[in-house]
């Protein structure tokens, strides 16, 4: 793509664009596998050293997910889930989400109370309330403000 042409005409290719200029800019030897379905786009990246893009707890991918997901769709209605990952870190990063969870549902079923979870992104949050969200004896709510927003899980019962 010139310098001065606009973005390419689909959400597909907008993001691959976008993520290859990034990954460039940060001088890393990568590549992006980029698949497309009914409800997301889904950018792979694969390559050596992957951590910078990624960042600390994720903070460097989740921006580059969010702007892909802007520059995808910049002016037009329809919109799809933009999902951008690296060397496995999201599949890594939910199975810990899922972890925390379980350990959180036991915690506040044992001693009868709300248990906080860490501070985590509104996608992240998500990912836990969808998750949660069949169990019966548990319910779950954030609480506090980006971003140190924490998702709560709260017996429906107390102990006792």
């Amino acid at each position: 793509m010139a310098e001065g042409q606009g973005l390419p005409d689909t959400p597909a290719e907008r993001v691959r664009e976008l993520v290859e200029r990034v990954t460039g800019a940060l001088g890393l030897a990568a590549t992006v596998e980029v698949s497309e379905g009914d409800e997301e786009i889904r950018a792979v990246i694969s390559g050596e050293d992957l951590g910078l893009l990624i960042g600390k707890h994720g903070a460097t991918i989740d921006a580059l997910q969010h702007l892909a997901g802007r520059a995808a769709f910049r002016g037009l209605g329809d919109r799809k889930v933009v999902v951008i990952d690296a060397a496995g870190y999201r599949e890594r990063r939910e199975a810990a989400l899922r972890r925390a969870a379980d350990q959180a549902v036991e915690d506040a079923l044992r001693f009868g109370r709300s248990v906080e979870l860490e501070p985590m992104s509104a996608p992240e949050r998500r990912i836990v309330h969808t998750y949660l969200r069949d169990r019966t004896e548990v319910q779950t709510h954030s609480e506090g403000d980006e971003p140190d927003r924490r998702l709560v899980v709260s017996p429906v019962r107390p102990a006792g």
